[in-house]
Protein backbone atom coordinates (compact mmCIF):
# COMPACT_ATOMS: atom_id res chain seq x y z
CA UNK A 1 0.00 0.00 0.00
CA UNK A 2 2.88 2.40 0.72
CA UNK A 3 4.24 1.88 -2.79
CA UNK A 4 0.82 2.50 -4.33
CA UNK A 5 0.30 5.70 -2.32
CA UNK A 6 3.73 6.92 -3.40
CA UNK A 7 2.96 6.45 -7.09
CA UNK A 8 -0.51 7.94 -6.69
CA UNK A 9 1.04 11.15 -5.34
CA UNK A 10 3.78 11.13 -7.96
CA UNK A 11 1.53 10.57 -10.92
CA UNK A 12 -1.00 13.19 -9.91
CA UNK A 13 1.23 15.61 -11.80
CA UNK A 14 0.82 14.03 -15.24
CA UNK A 15 -1.19 11.77 -17.54
CA UNK A 16 -1.36 8.24 -16.20
CA UNK A 17 -3.59 6.30 -18.55
CA UNK A 18 -2.70 2.81 -19.75
CA UNK A 19 -4.18 0.61 -22.44
CA UNK A 20 -3.71 -3.11 -21.86
CA UNK A 21 -4.03 -5.27 -24.99
CA UNK A 22 -4.55 -9.03 -25.05
CA UNK A 23 -6.21 -11.78 -27.06
CA UNK A 24 -8.96 -11.85 -24.44
CA UNK A 25 -9.58 -10.38 -20.99
CA UNK A 26 -8.30 -13.28 -18.92
CA UNK A 27 -8.37 -13.53 -15.13
CA UNK A 28 -4.72 -12.46 -14.97
CA UNK A 29 -5.41 -9.37 -17.07
CA UNK A 30 -8.37 -8.48 -14.84
CA UNK A 31 -6.09 -8.76 -11.80
CA UNK A 32 -3.51 -6.57 -13.56
CA UNK A 33 -6.13 -3.93 -14.37
CA UNK A 34 -7.23 -3.99 -10.75
CA UNK A 35 -3.69 -3.54 -9.45
CA UNK A 36 -3.16 -0.59 -11.77
CA UNK A 37 -6.41 1.06 -10.68
CA UNK A 38 -5.50 0.51 -7.03
CA UNK A 39 -2.31 2.45 -7.76
CA UNK A 40 -4.30 5.38 -9.11
CA UNK A 41 -3.63 4.52 -12.75
CA UNK A 42 -6.50 4.62 -15.24
CA UNK A 43 -6.32 1.27 -17.05
CA UNK A 44 -8.45 0.08 -19.96
CA UNK A 45 -8.52 -3.22 -21.83
CA UNK A 46 -8.67 -3.80 -25.58
CA UNK A 47 -8.81 -7.00 -27.57
CA UNK A 48 -5.88 -7.52 -29.93
CA UNK A 49 -7.82 -6.13 -32.88
CA UNK A 50 -6.89 -3.03 -34.86
CA UNK A 51 -10.37 -1.49 -34.70
CA UNK A 52 -10.78 -2.18 -30.98
CA UNK A 53 -7.32 -0.81 -30.17
CA UNK A 54 -7.92 2.34 -32.20
CA UNK A 55 -11.28 2.89 -30.50
CA UNK A 56 -9.85 2.50 -26.97
CA UNK A 57 -6.55 4.32 -27.61
CA UNK A 58 -7.68 7.80 -26.56
CA UNK A 59 -4.99 9.66 -24.62
CA UNK A 60 -3.30 6.56 -23.21
CA UNK A 61 0.22 7.32 -22.07
CA UNK A 62 1.60 3.76 -22.19
CA UNK A 63 0.52 0.68 -24.13
CA UNK A 64 0.84 -2.78 -22.53
CA UNK A 65 0.65 -5.94 -24.64
CA UNK A 66 -0.01 -9.17 -22.71
CA UNK A 67 0.98 -12.50 -24.28
CA UNK A 68 -0.12 -15.86 -22.94
CA UNK A 69 2.20 -18.83 -23.51
CA UNK A 70 2.44 -19.60 -27.23
CA UNK A 71 0.62 -16.45 -28.36
CA UNK A 72 1.99 -14.22 -31.12
CA UNK A 73 1.13 -10.67 -32.10
CA UNK A 74 -0.97 -10.56 -35.26
CA UNK A 75 0.82 -8.99 -38.23
CA UNK A 76 -1.84 -6.33 -38.84
CA UNK A 77 -1.83 -5.40 -35.16
CA UNK A 78 1.98 -5.18 -35.15
CA UNK A 79 1.98 -2.86 -38.18
CA UNK A 80 -0.74 -0.70 -36.65
CA UNK A 81 1.06 -0.42 -33.31
CA UNK A 82 4.41 0.41 -34.90
CA UNK A 83 2.85 3.28 -36.85
CA UNK A 84 0.55 4.49 -34.08
CA UNK A 85 3.21 4.47 -31.38
CA UNK A 86 5.68 6.34 -33.61
CA UNK A 87 3.09 8.91 -34.65
CA UNK A 88 2.02 9.53 -31.04
CA UNK A 89 5.52 9.37 -29.53
CA UNK A 90 4.39 6.59 -27.15
CA UNK A 91 6.02 3.37 -26.01
CA UNK A 92 5.06 -0.27 -25.66
CA UNK A 93 5.63 -2.58 -22.68
CA UNK A 94 5.43 -6.34 -23.20
CA UNK A 95 4.37 -9.02 -20.75
CA UNK A 96 5.16 -12.62 -21.65
CA UNK A 97 7.78 -15.31 -21.92
CA UNK A 98 11.12 -14.40 -23.49
CA UNK A 99 10.39 -16.56 -26.53
CA UNK A 100 7.04 -14.81 -27.04
CA UNK A 101 8.34 -11.28 -26.75
CA UNK A 102 11.58 -11.69 -28.74
CA UNK A 103 9.81 -11.73 -32.10
CA UNK A 104 8.09 -8.44 -31.29
CA UNK A 105 11.26 -6.81 -29.98
CA UNK A 106 13.15 -7.82 -33.13
CA UNK A 107 10.50 -6.36 -35.43
CA UNK A 108 9.91 -3.03 -33.62
CA UNK A 109 12.22 0.02 -33.60
CA UNK A 110 14.15 -0.02 -30.29
CA UNK A 111 12.89 3.40 -29.19
CA UNK A 112 9.29 2.13 -29.21
CA UNK A 113 9.86 -0.67 -26.67
CA UNK A 114 9.85 0.59 -23.07
CA UNK A 115 10.39 -2.66 -21.20
CA UNK A 116 9.52 -6.36 -21.07
CA UNK A 117 8.07 -8.16 -18.05
CA UNK A 118 8.17 -11.91 -17.48
CA UNK A 119 5.26 -14.01 -16.31
CA UNK A 120 4.28 -14.55 -13.55
CA UNK A 121 4.21 -10.81 -12.96
CA UNK A 122 5.82 -9.23 -9.93
CA UNK A 123 3.05 -6.67 -9.43
CA UNK A 124 4.99 -4.36 -7.11
CA UNK A 125 7.92 -4.20 -9.53
CA UNK A 126 5.52 -3.72 -12.44
CA UNK A 127 3.68 -0.82 -10.79
CA UNK A 128 7.01 0.74 -9.84
CA UNK A 129 8.28 0.59 -13.43
CA UNK A 130 5.02 1.99 -14.77
CA UNK A 131 5.23 4.85 -12.29
CA UNK A 132 8.82 5.49 -13.34
CA UNK A 133 7.72 5.68 -16.98
CA UNK A 134 5.10 8.35 -16.28
CA UNK A 135 7.49 10.24 -14.05
CA UNK A 136 10.08 10.34 -16.84
CA UNK A 137 7.43 11.48 -19.32
CA UNK A 138 6.40 14.28 -16.93
CA UNK A 139 10.04 15.35 -16.60
CA UNK A 140 10.56 15.22 -20.37
CA UNK A 141 13.20 12.51 -20.01
CA UNK A 142 11.58 10.09 -22.44
CA UNK A 143 12.17 12.45 -25.33
CA UNK A 144 15.46 12.37 -27.17
CA UNK A 145 17.35 15.62 -26.68
CA UNK A 146 18.66 17.72 -29.57
CA UNK A 147 20.95 20.75 -29.51
CA UNK A 148 20.64 23.11 -32.49
CA UNK A 149 23.73 25.24 -33.11
CA UNK A 150 23.28 28.04 -35.63
CA UNK A 151 24.12 31.75 -35.81
CA UNK A 152 20.81 32.45 -37.60
CA UNK A 153 18.18 32.78 -34.84
CA UNK A 154 15.26 32.78 -37.30
CA UNK A 155 16.25 29.49 -38.90
CA UNK A 156 17.14 27.95 -35.55
CA UNK A 157 13.76 28.94 -34.11
CA UNK A 158 11.95 27.56 -37.15
CA UNK A 159 13.62 24.15 -36.84
CA UNK A 160 12.86 24.13 -33.12
CA UNK A 161 9.16 24.73 -33.82
CA UNK A 162 9.14 21.82 -36.26
CA UNK A 163 10.63 19.29 -33.83
CA UNK A 164 9.85 20.52 -30.29
CA UNK A 165 6.74 18.35 -29.87
CA UNK A 166 8.75 15.18 -30.50
CA UNK A 167 12.15 16.07 -29.03
CA UNK A 168 13.58 18.01 -26.12
CA UNK A 169 15.24 20.92 -27.95
CA UNK A 170 17.97 23.31 -26.80
CA UNK A 171 19.66 26.03 -28.85
CA UNK A 172 23.02 27.79 -29.04
CA UNK A 173 23.78 30.68 -31.39
CA UNK A 174 27.54 30.03 -31.64
CA UNK A 175 29.95 27.15 -31.52
CA UNK A 176 31.62 28.40 -28.35
CA UNK A 177 28.27 28.75 -26.56
CA UNK A 178 27.47 25.17 -27.60
CA UNK A 179 30.77 23.88 -26.18
CA UNK A 180 30.13 25.72 -22.92
CA UNK A 181 26.55 24.40 -22.70
CA UNK A 182 27.73 20.84 -23.26
CA UNK A 183 30.06 21.18 -20.30
CA UNK A 184 27.08 20.76 -17.97
CA UNK A 185 24.40 19.17 -20.18
CA UNK A 186 23.95 15.95 -22.13
CA UNK A 187 22.37 15.60 -25.55
CA UNK A 188 21.48 12.77 -27.94
CA UNK A 189 22.11 14.67 -31.19
CA UNK A 190 23.60 17.97 -32.36
CA UNK A 191 22.31 19.78 -35.44
CA UNK A 192 25.36 21.87 -36.28
CA UNK A 193 25.54 24.75 -38.75
CA UNK A 194 28.46 24.15 -41.10
CA UNK A 195 29.17 27.84 -41.75
CA UNK A 196 29.35 30.16 -38.73
CA UNK A 197 31.54 33.17 -37.96
CA UNK A 198 34.44 32.93 -35.48
CA UNK A 199 34.11 29.18 -34.86
CA UNK A 200 32.57 27.28 -37.76
CA UNK A 201 30.96 23.83 -37.78
CA UNK A 202 34.08 21.82 -38.66
CA UNK A 203 36.01 23.53 -35.85
CA UNK A 204 33.23 22.80 -33.37
CA UNK A 205 33.17 19.16 -34.46
CA UNK A 206 36.95 18.93 -34.01
CA UNK A 207 36.62 20.35 -30.49
CA UNK A 208 33.85 17.88 -29.65
CA UNK A 209 35.84 14.91 -30.85
CA UNK A 210 38.94 15.94 -28.94
CA UNK A 211 37.09 15.77 -25.61
CA UNK A 212 36.30 12.39 -24.03
CA UNK A 213 33.03 13.75 -22.63
CA UNK A 214 31.66 14.87 -26.01
CA UNK A 215 33.45 12.80 -28.66
CA UNK A 216 30.62 10.28 -28.84
CA UNK A 217 27.83 12.80 -29.45
CA UNK A 218 26.43 12.32 -32.96
CA UNK A 219 26.42 15.37 -35.23
CA UNK A 220 24.31 16.15 -38.29
CA UNK A 221 25.48 19.19 -40.22
CA UNK A 222 23.15 21.93 -41.41
CA UNK A 223 24.41 23.41 -44.66
CA UNK A 224 23.15 25.96 -47.14
CA UNK A 225 25.25 24.67 -50.04
CA UNK A 226 24.20 21.72 -52.16
CA UNK A 227 26.91 21.68 -54.84
CA UNK A 228 28.99 18.51 -55.10
CA UNK A 229 32.20 20.06 -53.80
CA UNK A 230 30.52 21.50 -50.71
CA UNK A 231 28.68 18.26 -49.94
CA UNK A 232 31.91 16.25 -50.29
CA UNK A 233 33.63 18.66 -47.88
CA UNK A 234 30.88 18.06 -45.32
CA UNK A 235 30.94 14.28 -45.70
CA UNK A 236 34.74 14.19 -45.44
CA UNK A 237 34.36 15.10 -41.76
CA UNK A 238 32.33 11.91 -41.25
CA UNK A 239 29.27 13.33 -39.49
CA UNK A 240 26.18 11.17 -38.99
CA UNK A 241 24.62 13.02 -41.89
CA UNK A 242 23.77 16.43 -43.27
CA UNK A 243 20.61 18.44 -43.87
CA UNK A 244 20.26 21.11 -46.52
CA UNK A 245 18.85 24.31 -45.07
CA UNK A 246 16.59 24.57 -48.09
CA UNK A 247 14.82 21.38 -46.99
CA UNK A 248 11.26 21.66 -45.78
CA UNK A 249 9.80 20.49 -42.49
CA UNK A 250 8.93 16.98 -43.67
CA UNK A 251 12.44 16.20 -44.92
CA UNK A 252 14.14 17.52 -41.80
CA UNK A 253 11.77 15.70 -39.45
CA UNK A 254 12.16 12.46 -41.43
CA UNK A 255 15.97 12.72 -41.46
CA UNK A 256 16.10 13.10 -37.69
CA UNK A 257 13.53 10.33 -37.13
CA UNK A 258 15.42 7.90 -39.37
CA UNK A 259 18.65 8.68 -37.52
CA UNK A 260 17.16 7.70 -34.16
CA UNK A 261 15.40 4.62 -35.56
CA UNK A 262 18.58 3.31 -37.17
CA UNK A 263 20.91 4.19 -34.33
Amino acid sequence: MILYKFWRQLMAFGSNKILVIGEKETFIIKVLLGKLKDAGITALFSKADVNDINEEWGDSGLIIYYLEAGERMDGDVATFLRDKLSDNNKQLALIGDAANTKEIIDSFPPHIIYKTFSRPIDYNAFISDVGLYFNMVAEGEMKKSILIVDDDPNYMGLVREWIKDTYKVSMANSGLRAIKWLGSNKVDLILLDYEMPVTDGPQVLEMLRSDDETKGIPVIFLTGKDDKESVMSVLALKPEGYILKTSGKAEIVNTISKFFVNR
